[in-house]
């Protein structure tokens, strides 16, 4: 007779998964002990603690500026932190995605992954292959289960169970006079789908962190990008991606179009960004092609993807020597500083000429205001709207020396006044709030600035992440598969009709499910009633006793 230990058995049979890792080493000596770490490195649970440390080390990497990210916010984040730099700088915590530890935890979750899914995927496709395993000896002892007497002949009866089986989409196999019978393998095969996916995840992460790279680029309306390294604000490159592998492409921004909403409690909220460009791939500039660049819909050029990031706007100003001659005239962008753009720049006159007999220099420094307010009393040089409904264009000017022949970088968007002499008009520093078309007479004869007016500028992100599919399909494939492993159910059944000595045929069932669900039972009662047509129990008295049992009994129904 069959036992518990016989249902346990056939419930441990159900999945293909590999046995966990022993508590203690295998074998004596150096062998021994290699076998024992890397069962322990290939076991579920070593896998998900893994994963969670991973989980954990991304932390300090989210909370902490990144070299790779934004080198300037690391310098800044030193300088106010200088007693807790060096600890951090021993620890790797401003490159903690290439950080040795970092690494070390990946490159072992993805052994402990590749080691636990081949054994498994092989023992899967073993089981696939095989039949059902034949009907226990006793199948009252199962869980599930159903008998009754029928004077219909075994063979037939066994006969039309498997057509029944075969009929409800179970994998069955007939022999030895009982049929033996199995579905629910798409369990298993979400299970194996759910960490081949979190292989492809990972493998997907590290394919962009090792061949990725960003850069970005601010575009004034009518202006044009090439995306080569000369005209890139600045490039985050990775181990296999530099400059030279940049993609041959660039485009033009025609121009901006910016919405926001005029009333209700979300009044100057944007509604629409969209820059209009024209772009080419390759070296051929002359086949243009129009598109459109919005908020988290980039245009993907070749390998590249172009992303709106920013806007803002440039105020247009002319700027005349005293004899009249134009000596700058364009564009400069002012960054945004609040929500309601106002925006803050300096302009550089960096080829005045002569005055007094020197080599002389501008500079201007202000704040440009899409929507001015008619006095700064009250609320200070601020914008009260983002949209240009009222732009008021706000500086203060220098001469001297800019220091932009020095050689030295600079930064476009800050004035470097070390050399410089603010200018004073009426006793007072100069300064002066002009509206579109307005000109400022600058003083001590310097000549003449005019506010021709604005236009608006984009700021892009150009991307090469090639990773960045393979670990969007695992992540999907990896939520298939979860909701696979968890809603299908493996489950067995068997029936087994033999003669008896007084010329009836008994007919048992029985069914064993991996988890305990109603739903096994459920179906082993629809087939002993579908296999009434054929097999119809017998009413006499003599069977009395058998048929008092109910189509399918649970374990429960037996203990009572």
């Amino acid at each position: 007779m069959s036992t518990h230990t016989d249902v346990e058995n056939e419930a441990e049979r159900l999945t293909s998964a590999p046995e966990e890792g022993e508590q203690g080493p295998v074998g004596i000596g150096l062998l021994g002990w290699l076998r024992w770490t890397w069962r322990q490195l290939t076991s579920m649970r070593v896998a998900l603690i893994l994963l969670f440390l991973l989980s954990l080390a991304s932390i300090p990497g989210s909370l902490i500026p990144q070299n790779g990210k934004n080198a300037f916010k690391v310098a800044t984040w030193k300088a106010q932190h200088p007693t807790v730099t060096p600890v951090y700088e021993k620890l790797q915590l401003f490159d903690v995605y290439s950080s040795a530890w970092f690494s070390a935890i990946y490159i072992l979750l993805f052994v402990s992954l590749a080691g636990c899914i081949v054994p498994r995927t092989w023992q899967f496709v073993g089981v696939l292959r095989s039949n059902p395993p034949a009907a226990p000896r006793n199948l009252t002892r199962m869980p599930v289960h159903a008998a009754w007497h029928t004077g219909a002949d075994a063979k037939a009866v066994n006969s039309a169970a498997y057509a029944l089986l075969k009929k409800r989409g179970f994998r069955t196999h007939l022999a030895d006079g009982s049929v033996a019978a199995e579905k629910g393998f798409l369990r298993e095969a979400g299970n194996l789908l759910f960490h081949l996916s979190l292989f492809a995840l990972l493998a997907g992460f590290a394919w962009a962190s090792l061949a990725s790279g960003t850069g970005g680029k601010l575009v004034i309306e009518g202006q044009g990008y090439s995306n080569t390294a000369t005209q890139l604000d600045d490039f985050t490159g990775s181990a296999f991606y530099g400059v030279e592998d940049l993609d041959a492409f660039g485009f033009k921004l025609d121009n901006f179009t910016s919405k926001f909403a005029t009333s209700g409690p979300q009044a100057g909220s944007a509604r629409q960004f969209t820059a209009h460009v024209r772009y080419w791939s390759g070296s051929d500039q002359s086949k243009l092609t129009k598109g459109d660049i919005e908020v988290n819909h980039p245009l993907e050029i070749g390998g590249s993807k172009v992303f709106l990031i920013g806007h803002g706007y440039a105020p247009v100003v002319t700027v005349k020597n005293a004899a009249g001659e134009k000596v700058y005239s364009g564009p400069t962008a002012f960054l945004p500083q609040d929500g309601n753009l106002t925006s803050t720049g300096v302009i550089k006159v960096s080829d005045y000429g002569q005055k007094d007999g020197e080599r002389t220099q501008l500079g201007f420094n202000g704040y440009f205001l899409p929507t001015a307010p008619e006095s700064f009393e009250k609320t200070g040089p601020v914008s009260l709207f983002p949209a240009a409904a009222d732009p008021l264009l706000v500086l203060t000017a220098y001469a001297g020396d800019l220091g932009t022949d020095s050689g030295l970088p600079q930064n476009v968007y800050q004035l470097d006044t070390r050399k410089l002499t603010q200018l004073k008009q009426d006793g007072d520093l100069a300064r002066a709030k002009l509206k579109p078309g307005q000109a400022w007479t600058l003083p001590d004869g310097y000549g003449t600035l005019t506010f021709e007016g604005y236009q608006q500028w984009a700021s892009f992100e150009v991307s090469h992440r090639p990773g960045n599919a393979v670990a969007l399909v695992g992540a999907v494939a990896a939520i298939l598969g979860l909701i696979g492993s968890l809603l299908i159910q493996r489950r067995r059944i068997w029936v087994r009709a033999v003669a008896t000595p007084d010329g009836r045929t008994l007919v048992e069932l029985a069914g064993l499910a991996r988890s305990e669900s109603a739903k096994i039972a459920e179906e082993l009662a629809e087939l002993a009633v579908e296999l009434q047509d054929d097999a119809p129990a017998v009413e006499d008295e003599d069977a009395s006793d058998e048929a008092s049992e109910t189509p399918a009994r649970t374990a429960q129904d037996s203990k009572e």
